[in-house]
């Protein structure tokens, strides 16, 4: 249809002509309470929207994402484009999205709001200009579900096994703008509950504890020697039990988790909490674990192909912003396709800062800076 400079000059006027637009959609869907799991409320202002721009085909799959596909079905292979619509806050009432002073404030505005408008608003500029994937290529767009947390990637998941032999390159818009992911943070989440006969903390005295034996637990987990091959950590993060101060506690329990972007790294981890556990089970304790989530790290990725994707990136990076492209291993919804050996990358399209603190805040005029980049990489695959 056009040149690549002539698509350029199209859509760079076009994220111009349509910048409040942005910031008023922007405010619509800051507003929108959409925890982990809980996103109904949000993917159907998305679902809605999309129809109303003309994309009646976008639909909602059975993980709760909102899917558009242009040409998916016929293409040989296609790219995944995806920004997530969760925020990592448990509210369920709406938000207050506050302006001042050149910055727009609201949790999750800039994970990952932001950039979820500007992939949606990147979607209605195709539409606008009935714009058809290039040969052979087809594109699919998703506002995906339960990224944060313990939403354990089940939105990204259910695009990646559905599409697997199709997905060509993979994209996540998410976080600010200059970074750009190809490395993944695998982590493995569990809960550790430890439960004894209890009893009265005077009458009873001398029966076991189970906040005593949970501690001793956590102390042993923190004598772990971490690998040196890779970054790798570990944390307790939450603790509870008991009931009374005058009750010797029958029951506790943690939550811990280990990270590492190396995945014989993870399975050392793996290997010293199983083990530790087990010690504890052989000394007769009462020990349960549960499985909280698991984030693989990448797989047998095609470096080549990889490289290409990354330096697709930069190079439009590099045109709208000024600090350029930096890359960084991170735990996100890329993780899925890195580790079943797809070329994956996420780029942040927004300035800001505070993510996962209530007092989050992005640039305002870093939107047109955001809007041509999420433009950028997608009209390439037109």
């Amino acid at each position: 249809m056009w040149t690549e400079s002539e698509w350029q000059e199209d859509f760079e006027a076009y994220a111009r002509e349509h910048l409040e637009e942005v910031k008023s959609l922007l405010r619509e869907w800051a507003a929108l309470p959409a925890p982990s799991h809980e996103e109904e409320q949000r993917a159907q202002a998305v679902l809605r929207w999309l129809h109303s721009q003309g994309a009646g085909t976008a639909y909602i799959d059975e993980a709760g994402n909102v899917v558009y596909e242009m040409g998916c079905r016929e293409a040989k292979q296609i790219a995944v484009f995806m920004a997530h619509m969760d925020v990592v806050f448990p509210d369920t009432e709406p938000f207050c999205v506050k302006e001042e002073a050149g910055r727009m404030y609201a949790p999750g505005i800039g994970d990952d709001t932001a950039n979820l408008v500007l992939l949606m608003m990147s979607v209605k500029y195709l539409l606008s200009r009935k714009a058809k994937p290039g040969e052979g290529w087809g594109l699919l767009f998703a506002a995906n579900v339960c990224e944060e947390g313990l939403g354990n990637l089940k939105g990204s998941r259910a695009i990646c096994e559905k599409w697997k032999d199709k997905i060509g390159a993979f994209y996540s818009l998410d976080g600010y703008l200059g970074w750009v992911v190809t490395r993944a943070v695998g982590s493995q989440r569990y809960r550790v509950t430890v439960r004894t006969e209890g009893g009265h903390s005077y009458s009873a005295f001398g029966n076991p504890n189970a906040i005593h034996i949970l501690s001793g637990l956590i102390q042993s987990l923190y004598a772990v020697r971490v690998p040196a091959e890779a970054k790798t950590t570990y944390n307790v993060g939450t603790i509870q039990g008991g009931t009374t101060i005058n009750s010797i506690a029958q029951e506790a329990s943690m939550t811990y988790e280990f990270r590492s972007e190396d995945r014989q790294c993870l399975q050392y981890m793996e290997s010293f909490f199983q083990g530790t556990v087990n010690s504890l089970r052989l000394a007769g304790w009462d020990v349960e674990t549960e499985t909280l989530g698991i984030r693989p790290c990448n797989g047998d990725v095609d470096e080549k192909a990889l490289d290409e994707l990354e330096e697709r990136c930069r190079r439009v990076l590099s045109r709208y912003w000024e600090g350029g492209a930096r890359t960084k291993a991170s735990s996100t919804d890329a993780n899925i396709p890195l580790s079943m050996g797809i070329p994956a990358c996420t780029v942040g399209c927004v300035a800001g800062s505070g993510a996962h603190t209530r007092e989050e805040w992005i640039e305002t005029e870093s939107l047109l800076h955001g809007f041509c980049t999420a433009l950028g990489l997608i009209v390439s695959y037109v």
